[in-house]
């Protein structure tokens, strides 16, 4: 069973949407299992503390590597993926969704406030992931993406084993457009070459027109695929300390407010 491992200080907040639709119904068949740990059990003081002021002054708080380093011992016993939600993450890419979903599962850190201690990622080898150039408030929205993104992918859980196969980013390209009935809508047609029955003829349809609006609205997407060309590796320079969990740059000006 593929199992996902939430290590968050609002437990309350999941299953959240993971508890509906295919990734609820797979949840309550059993097709993935879901454990959600709150860190600040694993605090020590009265006030159950899970941050503190950053080393060499700043703004907002940073989450204690003891406190995180006591859940996730307590947590991930297993060989599953450690991924922290980090805006210093690599994107989250379908190619990654396939393989944590084709793994056992997965344990996600899901960060607040300021940033995570950086001795806590080294020393509990977490592999920072992102979900976009966006600011979230915390790492659980983010945490909710790609658990959907995985089980999704699980055996079973799609209606139609195909229908994962010819979806945007499956094989470097968006997906193509979709119709169904009514066959005219407000003077808009169904493109006839769908209504034919020539298999052969809708598959170079579907195929022209999927790398048409991969050229149109993700030129990367187009470039990587026919150069074979992959992003270069951040510079140093170039990689934000400022950390806001779920994604990888703060535009200027963000509030810094998070909830805590």
């Amino acid at each position: 069973m593929w199992r996902a491992s939430v290590l968050t200080i609002f437990p309350d907040m999941f299953p959240g949407p993971l508890g509906a639709s295919l990734a609820g119904k797979a949840l309550a068949s059993g097709a993935w299992a879901l454990e959600v740990a709150d860190i600040r059990a694993f605090a020590t003081d009265k006030h159950r503390t899970v941050d503190d002021t950053p080393a060499g002054g700043g703004p907002g708080m940073v989450m204690k590597a003891d406190v995180l380093a006591r859940a996730i011992d307590a947590t991930a016993k297993d060989e599953r993926p450690r991924l922290l939600l980090s805006p210093r993450g690599a994107p989250l890419t379908q190619a990654r969704v396939e393989a944590l979903s084709g793994a056992a599962g997965v344990v996600l850190v899901c960060g607040r406030f300021e940033g995570v201690d950086e001795r806590l990622i080294a020393a509990r080898a977490l592999e920072e992931v992102s979900v976009g150039d966006y600011v979230l408030s915390g790492g659980e929205l983010a945490a909710m993406v790609l658990i959907d993104a995985c089980v999704r992918l699980l055996p079973g859980v799609m209606g139609a084993a195909a229908s994962g196969a010819e979806e945007s980013f499956a094989d470097g390209l968006l997906e193509y457009p979709q119709y169904t009935r009514p066959q005219l809508w407000e003077g808009r047609p169904i493109p006839d070459v769908l209504l034919g029955g020539d298999h052969a003829k809708i598959a170079a349809w579907r195929r022209a027109e999927a790398e048409r609006l991969t050229r149109e609205r993700r030129p990367d997407l187009w470039a990587s695929r026919h150069s074979g060309a992959r992003a270069k590796p951040a510079s140093p320079q170039s990689i934000p300390t400022d950390q806001d969990y779920g994604l990888r740059a703060r535009p200027s000006g963000s509030s810094r407010n998070d909830d805590e």
